[in-house]
């Protein structure tokens, strides 16, 4: 399992980081707080506070392309 903490201040962020994070076949899950949602699911980010940092979880080893691709968000 690898964690990054990312940023989505903007609704054209979070379309766009579940665009990416919809390609790839691993279990991805944000936390923020006590609350989890998956990552592939637009209204469960939104149910988030997303003022704050949010942290990534992808339940995979080899998931480099992943964190490339998502790098612009990571803080």
């Amino acid at each position: 399992m690898k964690t990054v903490t990312i940023k989505l201040s903007l609704a054209e962020n979070v379309k766009k980081f579940v665009n990416i994070v919809s390609k790839y076949p691993y279990e991805i899950d944000l936390r923020s707080g006590r609350h989890i949602v998956d990552a592939k699911s637009i209204l469960g980010i939104f149910s988030l506070d997303l003022s704050k940092p949010i942290t990534v979880e992808v339940y995979a080893d080899d998931c480099d392309d992943l964190l490339d691709e998502i790098r612009e968000f990571v803080i």
